[in-house]
């Protein structure tokens, strides 16, 4: 027993000699109470969770489900274009749909040959052709109408958020999306698609979010190396019971925390806003099945873990520091003192000799 208590006083002596101090741990017993407007949704009582505002890196699916061309539509590769030329040999016919290959080009077939399409309107293509059949036909009449579009299947698929908030449709150019709802998303990338197709219509849709999450922290002795901190996917109908669980599913160490004092500290924006600190009482959310303090979890939140034992210890190297820590300080203050006064008699003295 000797021996302990003197290898505990010799390891609070140089902890206070190394400036250390008591851990400020939250005390639940300090928590005041908030009216009942304000009171946070519980196990019994969940909300919904408000719409969720896209943000980077997040991953959309953009489903594009009708684009009707406008007439200054630019041809574009692999676009399908139905053509038909009156006055054209029986055998050698200008007459069906037309694929547009990958180099912008179209083949009209022997002996017409092949024509260069891209980024042309309708009505650009259509002069093209009929100057170009005017050496082979006498009066060639030449119709032509966009069968399929390739862009409507180039742009149905998954988009990541760029870190500048943008999704890229590609040759349709870039929507901004941050901090807007998936119906305002939505919104926005149909008026991008507006400026070349008439009334599209698209729907998007949330695949991978990464500003639903909350944290999970655990201060404690017995996870050295294993990382005390996680940050996990909220799906809406979390609770602090479902944290503790996750937690355990993470860590085998945290399985060996007999007693434990637990909190939920809230997102408060700006300096000037209090603390929002929701204590849980453990023991009644286990053992009683009481839910008044069992939370549901929000986006953002931090559910700190501190092991029992971790607070009684910093308690008990508390009581030990804080006289040692006080006398070293009027030690400190009496050498300072008695420093100055060195300093200042031999100034004096200097000055008589002067």
């Amino acid at each position: 027993m000797t021996r302990n208590t003197l290898t505990l006083l010799t390891m609070c002596v140089l902890a206070a000699g190394t400036g250390c101090h008591a851990i400020d741990f939250y005390t639940p017993s300090l928590q005041e109470t908030v009216s009942p407007e304000l009171e946070p949704p519980r196990e019994l009582s969940m909300v919904s969770l408000p719409p969720y505002r896209i943000e980077p890196p997040d991953e959309l699916y953009i489903d594009v489900m009708t684009l009707v061309p406008r007439p200054s539509y630019r041809i574009g590769p692999l676009d399908v274009l139905q053509i038909n030329v009156l006055g054209t040999p029986k055998d050698k016919p200008i007459r069906g749909q037309y694929r547009v290959e990958a180099d912008g080009t179209m083949n009209l077939g022997a002996p017409y040959g092949v024509i260069r399409v891209l980024g042309l309107t309708t009505e650009e293509v259509e002069a093209d052709i009929t100057r170009s059949l005017q050496f082979f036909l006498k009066a060639p009449t030449v119709s032509i109408q966009l069968s399929r579009s390739a862009t409507a299947e180039e742009l149905s698929g998954r988009y990541r958020v760029e870190p500048n908030g943008v999704v890229n449709l590609g040759r349709c150019g870039m929507v901004y999306v941050t901090g807007k709802t998936v119906t305002e998303a939505r919104k926005a990338v149909e008026a991008q698609l507006a400026h070349d197709f008439d009334s599209p219509r698209a729907s998007v849709e949330v695949l991978q979010y990464s500003g639903m999450s909350y944290y999970i922290i655990v201060d404690t002795a017995l996870l050295p190396g294993e990382g005390n901190m996680w940050r996990l996917p909220i799906t809406g109908n979390e609770t602090v019971l479902d944290a503790v669980c996750k937690a355990r599913e993470l860590s085998s160490a945290m399985a060996r925390l007999s007693t434990k004092t637990i909190w939920v500290a809230r997102p408060a924006p700006g300096d000037s806003t209090p603390e929002q600190i929701l204590p849980v009482d453990w023991d009644a959310v286990t053992h009683g099945g009481i839910t008044d303090t069992n939370y549901q979890i929000l986006p953002g939140d931090r559910i700190y873990i501190v092991d029992d034992s971790v607070v009684i210890m910093n308690n008990v190297i508390g009581k030990f520091t804080s006289p040692i820590e006080r006398l070293l300080n009027i030690a400190n203050l009496g050498a300072s003192t008695m420093k100055g006064t060195q300093t200042l008699g031999r100034e004096y003295n200097n000055r008589r000799r002067q």
